[in-house]
């Protein structure tokens, strides 16, 4: 194996180690040294791939959203017109999909970019850029409740702090359970009704 095979592969070892100590301990509590011992590195190796536990959380950030523009690419199924329900869920679920199978990074960005303002201020700047990959979804909208860019924050924080509370924080504190279909149509009907109204050609009778 050369050089910048055996480059990679610890790269990789130190993003899988990262999401499995996350888990067991959260992002707050882990430290460099636990996630190169997990990773079966030494811990000065780490500084050879990233200069700190918030580059690596970036780096993995990165890899998630990529896999996720993969994922859209490659599903038959999406649509980009926001007037037809059908198109607006299969988004929420994508989100809601994604959001639970990246739980421990989902609460560990959130965690970092409460006691690190330089790193909010990043996270804030990568995620709205790939949310502006929404606004040809709002272009089929023929008018819509405000100005575009307003439309898609809005949509994105109902998305995650919905997914934060359910996914992440166990509930509204009511004691019921939410199943991933209840949380994936109540938010399409937010949504839905909320950008297109309830009395286009394609909405539900």
């Amino acid at each position: 194996m050369n050089r910048r095979a055996r480059a990679a592969e610890t790269e990789t070892a130190l993003k899988q180690a990262a999401k499995r100590v996350f888990t067991r301990r959260g992002y707050l509590n882990t430290k460099i040294t636990d996630i190169a011992t997990e990773a079966g590195r030494a811990a000065g190796s780490f500084y050879n791939h990233f200069t700190s536990k918030e580059e690596l959380l970036t780096a993995l950030l990165t890899d998630m959203l990529a896999e996720g523009d993969r994922e859209v690419a490659e599903d038959p199924a999406h649509s980009a017109d926001f007037t037809d329900r059908a198109a607006v869920r299969w988004h929420v679920a994508a989100y809601w999909r994604f959001y639970r199978a990246h739980l421990p990074e989902m609460i560990a960005l959130r965690q970092a970019a409460m006691v690190n303002a330089e790193f909010d201020r990043r996270l804030r700047q990568i995620m709205a850029a790939d949310q502006e990959q929404i606004r040809d979804h709002l272009a089929h909208v023929p008018v819509l409740p405000g100005d575009p860019e307003l439309v898609i924050s809005a949509m994105y924080s109902l998305l995650d702090q919905f997914a934060w509370t359910w996914l992440a924080a166990g509930g509204d504190g009511s004691g019921r359970t939410l199943s991933d279909d209840e949380a994936i149509d109540l938010l399409t009907d937010v949504l839905y009704r909320g950008i297109a109204g309830s009395g286009t050609a394609n909405s539900p009778t």
